[in-house]
C-alpha cells in the first residue's frame, strides 16, 4: 500500500488548499471525502445548463489581494455584485439597509432624514441591551428591526430574538448611500463554470477517495500517512467525550421551473417569520444566465441533529467551553494538524478559509 506525507481528512477547500500547497512542495498527499463528491459546500451541480450551488449560495469576496490572485490562477471569476432583496410579506426591500432601503420603507431622500429617523428609534432602547432584540433596536431603530432582522434571525436560530443573547449582533451595517452592493470588500465574483472549477484545479495532484468516512478506522487510515490534516468536527474526532458541539443546519428544496426568469434576483431573503424558508435562489443570475428554464432553491434553517450537515456553530458560552476543552486536546495531538470551519468551530468565508489553509502551510512548506 502506497504510503503518503498527508493524508487529508475533507476536500472543502482547507483540505483542497492544503492539498495543492503540499503538491507545490513535493508531497504526496491522499484525500479521503465522506461524501459522494469533492468541494464540501462549495460543490456544484449542472441542471439545465445552469450552475447550480448545492449548498447554499456561495459568493466570493475578499480584501485580502493575495488570495484573489491565488483563485484568480485557479479559475476566471465573473463580475457578479451581490445585491439580495429582502422581501417582507411582499414588500420589498434592498440590502444591505441603504439609502434605497430608508426611501421604500420611510420615504426619506436624504442621508440626514434617514439619520434623523433611524437615531430617534433607536433612543427606545436605554441601558444594556439585555438580548438580541434589545441590541438591534439599539443599532436600527425598531421598523427596520421588525421588517428585515427579527423573522429572519427566529428562522435561522429557531428561537424568538428575545430569548438569545445580544452578542450575536454586534453590528447591523447601515450605509447611507444608495448603493445594493452587499460587501464592502474590494474584490467580488464567482468562478466562471462553478467552484468545481477551483476544486479540481487544487486537488489534480492528489490521490482522492470519496465516500470514506476517517473515523470509521481512524488506525487503519492514520497508518497510510505521516501526518493527518483534519478538516471534520472536532468532538467527533474525539468520540464527543466532552459531549456534542451544537449546530444549525439548512435543508434545501430544489425545483426546475418552466419559465427563464423566476424572481429576477439571484438571492431574494423572506424576512416575515410566517415564511417557513430564509431565502430563494435563483442560480442562473449568478453567471448573467439566459436559459428557457430556471432552477430555484429554498433554504429551511433547522437544528441540527447527527446524520445532518453542521453549518453554523452555535456561538454561544457553554459552545465555546466546550471547544476549549476539544481545542487543548487537538495541541497535544501528535503528527495530527487540524483546520476548516468544523475543525475549528467557526464560521469561516471562503477568503478566510483559504487565508487560513496558506497560513498554515507557509509554516510547513
Amino acid at each position: 500500500m502506497k504510503h503518503y506525507d498527508y493524508l487529508i481528512v475533507g476536500s472543502g477547500l482547507f483540505g483542497a488548499v492544503f492539498a495543492h500547497e503540499a503538491a507545490k512542495a513535493g508531497k504526496s498527499c491522499l484525500v479521503l471525502e465522506k461524501r459522494d463528491h469533492t468541494g464540501g459546500n462549495v460543490h456544484c451541480e449542472t441542471v439545465e445548463d445552469i450552475v447550480v450551488h448545492q449548498y447554499g449560495a456561495h459568493i466570493f469576496h475578499t480584501n485580502n489581494k493575495q488570495v484573489w490572485d491565488y483563485v484568480n490562477e485557479l479559475a476566471e471569476f465573473n463580475r457578479y455584485t451581490n445585491s439580495p432583496l429582502a422581501n417582507y410579506k411582499g414588500e420589498l426591500y434592498n440590502m444591505p439597509f441603504n439609502m434605497n432601503t430608508f426611501h421604500a420603507m420611510w420615504g426619506v431622500r436624504t442621508p440626514a432624514e434617514a439619520q434623523a429617523m433611524i437615531d430617534k428609534q433607536r433612543a427606545e432602547i436605554v441601558g444594556e441591551p439585555k438580548n438580541l432584540e434589545e441590541q438591534a433596536i439599539r443599532l436600527v431603530g425598531r421598523d427596520i428591526y421588525e421588517k428585515l432582522v427579527k423573522g429572519y434571525t427566529e428562522k435561522q436560530w429557531g428561537r424568538d430574538c428575545t430569548e438569545l443573547p445580544a452578542f450575536i449582533i454586534k453590528r447591523l451595517p447601515v450605509r447611507l448611500t444608495y448603493d445594493n452592493n452587499y460587501f464592502n470588500d474590494r474584490y467580488q465574483g464567482i468562478p466562471i463554470g462553478g467552484y468545481n472549477v477551483i476544486i479540481d484545479k487544487l486537488l489534480e495532484k492528489a490521490d482522492v477517495i470519496t465516500g470514506v468516512d476517517f473515523l470509521s478506522d481512524p488506525d487503519k487510515y492514520r497508518a497510510m500517512a505521516d501526518t493527518v490534516v483534519y478538516t471534520g468536527t472536532i468532538d467527533s474526532y474525539f468520540g464527543f467525550c466532552f459531549g456534542k458541539l451544537e449546530y444549525r443546519t439548512v435543508r434545501f428544496e430544489s425545483e426546475v421551473l418552466d419559465e427563464p426568469n423566476y424572481q429576477g434576483v439571484a438571492v431574494m431573503n423572506y424576512t416575515d417569520r410566517e415564511t417557513p424558508y430564509t431565502r430563494v435562489i435563483e442560480h442562473k443570475h449568478f453567471a448573467f444566465g439566459t436559459q428557457p428554464k430556471t432552477v430555484v432553491t429554498r433554504e429551511y434553517s433547522t437544528a441540527w441533529q447527527d446524520g445532518m450537515e453542521p453549518y453554523y456553530p452555535v456561538n454561544d458560552e457553554r459552545n465555546g467551553a466546550l471547544y476549549a476543552k476539544y481545542q487543548a486536546l487537538a495541541a497535544n495531538e501528535k503528527n495530527t494538524l487540524f483546520g476548516g470551519r468544523l475543525a475549528e468551530y467557526r464560521y469561516y468565508d471562503m477568503d478566510k478559509v483559504i487565508e487560513s489553509a496558506l497560513a498554515l502551510t507557509a509554516t510547513l512548506f
